[in-house]
C-alpha cells in the first residue's frame, strides 16, 4: 500500500539548493525516512538525476556505523563530491546518531558535533543537504537552534485523515471511525488486526517515546512523567495549568510535586512532539492569557491506547482531530475567549467569558471553528453560535459537526459543515 504525502514532498521540492540544510522534523515513526529516502528519492530520480549522484548516509545501519565520526563524515562526503561539476545530494538518516568527538586540533576545546560538519557541507556549491532523525535527540528544537538560521525545517506530522482515506478507500465514514480511534501513524495501516494495530501503538510509548524523553532530559522521576502523560491525554481539550496538574499529582500520589517540574515535563512532551499547547487568545483585548491552556496529542490513535481505549469520548476527540488537521494545514491555533455582560441567577450583570473552540490563523488569514459533535436543539445551536456573535468582525465562522453531512450556512452566515468534509474538502480552509 502507497501512502502519498505529497505536501511534505512539495515543501522538499521547493526548498531545493537554497543553501540551506533541510531538516526533517516530527514525532518518531511518523513517515520521515520514508519522506526522504523513498517518496523525494523517486522524484529526483524521475528528473533525470543519476542513483550515484544521491548519497546516502544511514547512521542506524551498520555499514554505515564509522559515519558515526563527524570528521569520517564529512571526509567521505568530500571525497565524492569536492572539484565535481556534478550535483549531489546527501541525505543522512537517523543525524541523531552522530557521535560527538573531541578536536584532534584542540583536545580540551569544545567537542565536534554533527551540527559543525554539515554547516561545513552546506558550504558546498553542488551539495544539497538533507537530513532526518528518529529520536528526542534529534526531534528537539536543539538543530534548528545550532544552525542558526541556516536550515529550512520540513515538520512531518502522522496522516491526515485525508491522507488516510487516499490510501484506505472504501466507505467514508466507516474509515473516519477507525482513524479516530487507532489514529494516522503510518504503520498501522500494515497491522492487520485491531489487537496488532493496539500492541503497536502502547509499544510507541513506552518503548520509543519515554525512554527518549528519559534518556535525552535526565528525568529522575519517570513514574512522574508517565502520570503526567495520562494525565493529558485524558483530559485532551480542558483547560488546565501546572498547578492544576500539581494538585491532581499531589492527591494521586500523596507527594509534592512543584509546578516547575510539572512545568519542565510539559516543555519536553511539546519539545518531542507528542503534545501541543493552544494558549487562550482574548479576541477583544487583542492579547494572549498566561493560564489555562489547552493540550492536544499529536495523534488520537496514540492517545487512545495510552488510555487503553477507555476514554472514548468522542466530542473529545474530535475536537483533538480537528485541531491536528488545522495545524497539519499551517495554521497557529489559539483557544479564542469574548466576554459579554450577561444576567447570572441572581438577576445582576456580571462579566461572562465565552469560548471559542479554536481561532486559526496563517498570515493574514483567520477563522473561527466551534467543534460541536451534535446540536440536536435549538438551545445547544446557540450555546454553540453566541461566541461567535460577540467577536464583533466578519472573519469566517465555521461549526464542524458530527450529525450533518451537508454543509450549509445559517441566517448569521455561519457554515455548519460535516467533520468528514471538513477534513476532506480543503476548501473551506482556503476560501
Amino acid at each position: 500500500m502507497e501512502i502519498k504525502r505529497d505536501m511534505y514532498l512539495k515543501q522538499i521540492i521547493g526548498y531545493m539548493w537554497d543553501g540551506q540544510v533541510k531538516v526533517v522534523t516530527g514525532i518518531r515513526r511518523c513517515g520521515k525516512s520514508y519522506l526522504l529516502n523513498k517518496l523525494f528519492r523517486e522524484y529526483l530520480i524521475e528528473q533525470g538525476v543519476g542513483e550515484d549522484r544521491i548519497i546516502s548516509v544511514e547512521l542506524d545501519l551498520t555499514k554505515d556505523i564509522k559515519y558515526r565520526n563527524p570528521l569520517f563524515l564529512a571526509e567521505y562526503v568530500r571525497e565524492k563530491t569536492e572539484g565535481k561539476t556534478e550535483k549531489y545530494y546527501l541525505f543522512i538518516d537517523e543525524i541523531q546518531m552522530s557521535d560527538q568527538i573531541k578536536n584532534p586540533y584542540n583536545p580540551d576545546g569544545k567537542k565536534i558535533t554533527f551540527y559543525d560538519v554539515l554547516n561545513d557541507l552546506r558550504t558546498l556549491s553542488n551539495l544539497d543537504v538533507y537530513v532526518t532523525g528518529s529520536n528526542s535527540k534529534m526531534l528537539s528544537r536543539d538543530i534548528l537552534t545550532e544552525f542558526r538560521g541556516r536550515s529550512d525545517e520540513i515538520r512531518v506530522h502522522p496522516l491526515s485523515f485525508g491522507e488516510y482515506y487516499a490510501a484506505v478507500g472504501g466507505d467514508k465514514e466507516e474509515a473516519f471511525e477507525n482513524y479516530a480511534f487507532f489514529g494516522g501513524m503510518p504503520l498501522i495501516l500494515s497491522r492487520q488486526t485491531d489487537t496488532a494495530k493496539s500492541e503497536y501503538l502502547k509499544s510507541l510509548f513506552t518503548e520509543v517515546y519515554i525512554k527518549d524523553i528519559v534518556e535525552r532530559k535526565r528525568i529522575e522521576r519517570e513514574d512522574i512523567l508517565d502520570r503526567l502523560i495520562d494525565l493529558l491525554c485524558s483530559s485532551v481539550g480542558s483547560l488546565t495549568n501546572p498547578k492544576k496538574i500539581s494538585d491532581t499529582l499531589r492527591s494521586v500520589t500523596g507527594e509534592n510535586m512543584s509546578q516547575n517540574t510539572v512545568a519542565s515535563y510539559i516543555d519536553h512532551l511539546e519539545d518531542a512532539f507528542l503534545f501541543h499547547e493552544s494558549k487562550r487568545y482574548d479576541v477583544k483585548g487583542k492579547k494572549y492569557f498566561d493560564y489555562p491552556s489547552k493540550y492536544y496529542c499529536e495523534d488520537v490513535g496514540l492517545r487512545n491506547a495510552r488510555l487503553s481505549f477507555r476514554q472514548q469520548e468522542m466530542t473529545h476527540i474530535m475536537e483533538n482531530i480537528i485541531f491536528n488537521h488545522l495545524v497539519i494545514n499551517g495554521f497557529s491555533v489559539d483557544v479564542g475567549v469574548v466576554s459579554s455582560n450577561e444576567k447570572n441567577n441572581e438577576g445582576r450583570y456580571v462579566r461572562m467569558p465565552r469560548e471559542i473552540d479554536f481561532i486559526a490563523t496563517k498570515g493574514g488569514k483567520k477563522i473561527y471553528i466551534q467543534s460541536a459533535f451534535a446540536l440536536p436543539d435549538t438551545e445547544k445551536s446557540e450555546q454553540e453560535l453566541r461566541p461567535f456573535l460577540l467577536t464583533g468582525d466578519s472573519f469566517p465562522k465555521v461549526i464542524v459537526r458530527r450529525d450533518i453531512r451537508k454543509k450549509w450556512y445559517d441566517d448569521n452566515g455561519v457554515l455548519h459543515t460535516g467533520v468528514i468534509d471538513f477534513l476532506l474538502d480543503d476548501t473551506v480552509l482556503k476560501d
